[in-house]
Parts: structure tokens; C-alpha cells; sequence
């Protein structure tokens, strides 16, 4: 597995229903990281999602490209869309099926599902696809939850 991104590899990160805080916190960190190391970054989710993410990020630091779940689904099963690395965030039955969805519509991406909430075990469990996970049972602190993401990509330990 390689750490280092090609210049302007794309990157989609999918979002589910932002019902678990830790998902806008982890999401921004992870957006960020992401486009330090040359990924061109888009953030799918739904509307919910995507105005917590923009009003946290009213400067457009970290999210800088938004578009809806759907939309972005419907462009990617066309081919219209496409991205080398996929990060699904999941703490729900419909966040595992996005994970399943770009893992079929993807086949060729590195997809990494960020499996967290109370019934973080259980949800991984579900997983039957190829996939790298990350999982905690992480609902407000996501400070577990960013080191398995640093170790996923071979990211050092940083004290922030």
C-alpha cells in the first residue's frame, strides 16, 4: 500500500447522516490530510451532512468540493465519475450498503469503510466485501478514531 498520493489523485469521501458527531470532526481531519498529501478531495453526502460540513468549514479549508450522495452515485455508475481512493463513513446499516455500492461500482479503488458509533463491531461485522476498515466504537470523542485512520495510511502519530 502506498502513503503518498500522485498529484491531484482524486479522493471521495461519503458520508452518511451526520446523526453521530464524530463524523463531521474525523471528516474534516481526514478531508484535510487528504489534500495536503495531493488528493483533489469531493465530499458526498446528504444535505444535512453536507451544511454541517460547509458551516464548519466556512472558510473551505479542509471541504472544498461538495456534491449529493445521489448525484454522485448516479456519476459514478455511469463512469461519469471516478476516484483511486474511496473513504465511506458508516454507523448505520445504510452507510455499510453505500460501502458495498462504491466497493461494486469502484472495483479497481482503494476503499477504506470508517465503521463508528455504539455498534461499531457489529456493523464491521456486516462487511463481506474487499475492504480496508477502521473501527471504533467512537460516537462524540474521535480521538481512537483518528489514529486508526493515520494507521491506515501509514500517517505518523501527530499530537493535535
Amino acid at each position: 500500500m502506498t502513503t503518498q498520493a500522485h498529484k491531484n489523485e482524486s479522493a471521495l469521501l461519503v458520508f452518511g447522516c451526520p446523526e453521530v458527531p464524530v463524523q463531521a470532526a474525523i471528516g474534516l481531519y481526514l478531508a484535510g490530510r487528504l489534500g495536503e498529501g495531493g488528493y483533489d478531495v469531493l465530499s458526498a453526502g446528504n444535505p444535512s451532512v453536507l451544511v454541517l460540513l460547509r458551516v464548519s468549514d466556512w472558510k473551505k479549508r479542509y471541504i472544498r468540493r461538495t456534491i449529493d450522495l445521489d448525484r454522485c452515485i448516479g456519476e459514478v455508475a455511469e463512469g461519469k465519475r471516478d476516484a483511486g481512493l474511496c473513504v465511506v463513513f458508516a454507523h448505520n446499516d445504510a452507510g455499510i450498503s453505500y460501502a458495498a455500492s462504491m466497493r461494486y461500482l469502484l472495483p479497481d479503488s482503494r476503499l477504506i469503510v470508517v465503521v463508528f458509533g455504539r455498534n461499531a463491531e457489529e456493523l464491521a461485522a456486516q462487511i463481506e466485501f474487499p475492504c480496508e476498515k477502521v473501527v471504533e466504537k467512537a460516537v462524540h470523542n474521535p480521538g481512537k478514531l483518528k489514529k486508526g485512520i493515520d494507521e491506515v495510511f501509514g500517517w505518523r502519530a501527530s499530537t493535535s
